[in-house]
């Protein structure tokens, strides 16, 4: 009869742990090609939307996408609130990671707005699900251990 230590769980890791802090924004009224612009400037796909300061929505790559494929839309005049989801996913950045993950999936969506005390905190994409992953599944080299 041996003695067994006591192993404590391993915390599960955070949405906070992974987002982007202070994501970039742009105002409801600016336009798709100003949404663009930001895109391609900080080389991201999404952008939360606010409206006199208040969130308000996102919009993404694909939505700017999709609304341009209608034939009468000029990008130089379609305000962003007019191709933004105004129902965004808001989660804490203490939510874990895990849960998110799966509500990303059952929505079929791409970015999370992290949000806390009722101010935005950051984004969560899948490409920071993808570093999470990375992250879990790297093991250091013995030679890196020691760097």
């Amino acid at each position: 009869m041996g003695f067994k230590p006591r192993t404590r769980p391993t915390p599960e890791p955070s949405v906070g742990e992974f987002m982007a802090p202070l994501p970039f924004t742009i105002d409801a009224t600016l336009s798709l090609a100003e949404a663009y612009k930001r895109m391609r400037e900080h080389r991201i796909r999404h952008l939360p939307v606010t409206s006199d300061g208040v969130l308000v929505g996102i919009v993404s790559i694909h939505d700017l996408h999709l609304i341009e494929t209608l034939s009468e839309i000029d990008p130089h005049t379609v305000p962003v609130q007019n191709a933004m989801t105004d129902r965004p996913v808001l989660v804490s950045p203490d939510e874990p990671l895990r849960r998110v993950a799966g509500r990303m999936i059952d929505r079929k969506i791409g970015s999370v707005l992290v949000v806390e005390d009722g101010e935005l905190r950051g984004i969560f994409t899948t490409i920071d699900a993808l570093r999470a992953l990375r992250r879990a599944y790297t093991r250091p080299y013995p030679s890196e251990s020691r760097i």
